[in-house]
Formats: structure tokens, C-alpha cells, sequence
């Protein structure tokens, strides 16, 4: 078989969601180091991009979050393999909201490899029907100012800017935009 139909098959594969659990803890270690390393070790210090991985994707930092009850965190899978990811955050609110209440989408990655191939949609469709089945009227979330595919990605969906926070990477102060979108 060539290549080409190879990529044509893989392309056309659906791809499929579930919710995660601490039995996953391994495996999402594994894609939430690979995502974030893909996306941003290109415009980061090596060391600044070593604290972070090792306090936010740490084993024991992902089982806490997932065992925290306001959390929920999504897998994609193609077949049998982790593809991307996604976590859900609620109960924090932004003072930018002006006491509309959001759910946050704290996390969508998805593997380099699948960029493109409509992995992102999947988990991005998954996380508002989340969130409008928990009765939510607003989804927001934080994008770095310098991630243009992301936001791009994300206005399609109907993400509008409303504020900007600042965002520790490592010992660099970065600013993320944050983005709302109504759900109807």
C-alpha cells in the first residue's frame, strides 16, 4: 500500500473521545508532556520549558487534578492511541466576566502529527457539549499572545478576546489573551 492511501485511510479513520480517569495518569503524562513540548519549545528556554513540564505534568500533579472534582479531562484517541487531549476546569471565574458564569477550557492539545485532522474539533465539539449538558451559557479560556494558530483555531469556533492575564512559563512572564464564547 502507498503512502499516499496510507495517509488517505488515517485521514478518513473517525476518531473517538472518553473521559479520563486516574488510571490514565500514565498516558496522559506522556501526551501532555509530548503536546506541550511540541507547541512551545521552539519559542521557550530549554530551562524555562523543564520547570514547567516537571510542575504541571509531574504524575502527581495530574492525579491530584484528576481527582479534583471540578476537573475533567478528555482523551482522543485514534484506534487504540492517545491523539490529543483536553481538561475542563470549573468553578474559577474571571473578574474580566463580569459575574457571567464560565466553564474553562484549560487545556485542548493535540498531537503534531494530527494537527489538522479535525482531532482539535473533536475535542473542542466535546468540551461545549460539556459544558451547555452542565448548563453553562459560557466557555472561556487563555491562548498565549504568540500561539497565532490556536487563536485562529479558536475564533473559527467564535472565541472573542475580553481581557489578557499573565501566565508563568518556567520563570518567564508571559501574557495569554483570554477568549469567551456564548453557548447557545
Amino acid at each position: 500500500m502507498t503512502s499516499f492511501v496510507k495517509n488517505i485511510r488515517s485521514a478518513l479513520q473517525p476518531f473517538t473521545t472518553r473521559l479520563a480517569t486516574t488510571d490514565d495518569v500514565d498516558t496522559l503524562v506522556k501526551v501532555s508532556v509530548k503536546t506541550f513540548r511540541d507547541t512551545f519549545a521552539e519559542a521557550n528556554t530549554r530551562e524555562d520549558m523543564k520547570i514547567y513540564l516537571a510542575k504541571s505534568f509531574s504524575r502527581h500533579q495530574l492525579i491530584k487534578e484528576l481527582n479534583d472534582p471540578a476537573s475533567t479531562f478528555l482523551l482522543a484517541f485514534d484506534g487504540e492511541t492517545v491523539v490529543g487531549y483536553a481538561k475542563l476546569k470549573e468553578g474559577e471565574s474571571r473578574s474580566e466576566l463580569n459575574g457571567e458564569r464560565g466553564i474553562e477550557i484549560e487545556r485542548i492539545y493535540t498531537l503534531k502529527d494530527y494537527l489538522g485532522k479535525r482531532v482539535g474539533k473533536l475535542l473542542m465539539q466535546t468540551c461545549l457539549d460539556i459544558a451547555a449538558e452542565r448548563g453553562y451559557k459560557l466557555v472561556w479560556l487563555g491562548v498565549w499572545e504568540y500561539n497565532p494558530r490556536a487563536i485562529t483555531f479558536y475564533e473559527k469556533w467564535g472565541f472573542e478576546k475580553f481581557g489578557s492575564h499573565a501566565f508563568l512559563l518556567g520563570n518567564d512572564l508571559q501574557t495569554d489573551l483570554l477568549l469567551k464564547k456564548k453557548l447557545d
